[in-house]
């Protein structure tokens, strides 16, 4: 199936999988990229150093094209920025906005930038700055999301800008590619289908609470880090609900050093972000302190298989997710749906 975002990025489906942190790594990426989509390293839980060695084991599996994710905000953007592009890596995707500049670095360097938005009015800037291709999460979305649905929000984005928009946000199937496509979408991005499959290295314990779940046992919360956040309901999450506010920034000060350690910044470093981030987000200084939380709430039901004591993003998604498949017959099996939608469809001067 041929669309704008499969000419722009030279793969062979219009299917993202997204940047997770600490569930993107390089095995989920290049199964990915060996199925036909393009797969998308999630560098914000990784050093410099981590990433480049990421990069190099996804390329000794595949030379199909990927990307990498990077945090806009990150006092070392730049520095990994120029790492994509000294590996010749064809994508690089934001989190948040990036700025004019490193827009520009990134595309006169042969890189496609894509940042994800999750407002029309950010797609115009990023669209203006020169971005080649926008993602569009809507509220269903796991992690830090917005309020307004896909179904509402992905029109708006299509009609407000002439690049590439990629639909996220409630996503599994061929029959949402096709109603993503109807919309105008050049192709949809999953996060929670593609880390339920046998090549996410989640632990099989979290990956089960996933499939166990019902749609309204997934919720949105900002008792994590202060933003919404879209997630399983588990006892942490209702533990963090009910604590206090001391007891909440008590536990993000321990996070905030348990991620100085892995995340090999100094001080100076994670206060420097930390700023960024309050910046772009326009935090307010608890806002901030909580965010602390994220990373290491993350990394232990994602890395650790600690059900009890991690978050696990997700989107609404996860309700209607049954089983564990390969990468490759995920997306063989939405293609093929997909092409089952479309033949079904009636045309014109039919009856």
């Amino acid at each position: 199936m041929e669309t704008p975002l499969t000419r722009l990025v030279g793969v062979r489906h219009p299917v993202v999988q997204t940047g997770m942190g600490w569930v993107a790594g390089p095995r989920l990426v290049s199964a990915t990229a060996r199925a036909g989509g393009l797969g998308i390293l999630g560098s914000a839980t990784m050093t410099p150093h981590q990433l480049l060695d990421a990069i190099r084991e996804v390329k000794e599996r595949t030379d199909a094209p990927f990307g990498v994710n990077l945090r806009a905000d990150a006092g070392d953007a730049a520095e990994r920025a120029e790492i994509i592009v000294k590996e010749g890596v064809r994508v690089a995707s934001f989190a948040l906005a990036p700025s004019r500049e490193l827009i520009a670095r990134l595309k006169d360097a042969g890189v496609v930038v894509i940042p994800s938005v999750g407002a029309r009015r950010h797609a115009e800037k990023v669209a203006a700055w020169g971005a080649d291709a926008v993602l569009v999460q809507g509220g269903e979305g796991g992690g830090h999301t917005g309020q307004v649905a896909t179904t509402v929000l992905l029109p708006q984005v299509v009609d407000a800008v002439d690049i590439p928009v990629i639909a996220a946000g409630g996503f599994r199937d061929g029959r949402g590619l096709v109603a993503a496509l109807a919309y105008g979408a050049a192709g949809i991005a999953m996060g929670t289908r593609f880390l339920l499959t046998s090549d996410s290295t989640v632990p099989d314990r979290v990956k089960a609470r996933y499939l166990a779940a019902g749609v309204n046992d997934i919720t949105v919360t900002s008792k994590v880090d202060g933003l919404p956040h879209r997630m399983l309901r588990s006892e942490l999450v209702d533990t963090l609900e009910r604590a206090g506010r001391l007891r909440a920034f008590s536990r993000a000060l321990r996070h905030a050093a348990a991620f100085r350690a892995d995340s090999g910044l100094s001080r100076r470093g994670l206060l420097r972000d930390g700023l960024a981030m309050r910046r772009a987000h326009e935090l307010s200084w608890s806002q901030l302190l909580l965010a602390a939380n994220t990373p290491m709430l993350l990394k232990a039901a994602m890395v650790d298989g600690r059900t009890d004591l991690g978050v696990m993003a997700s989107g609404q998604v996860a309700g209607l997710i049954e089983d564990l498949p390969s990468v490759q017959a995920l997306l063989d099996r939405i293609m093929a749906e997909a092409g089952e939608v479309l033949d079904a469809l009636p045309r014109s001067g039919s009856r």
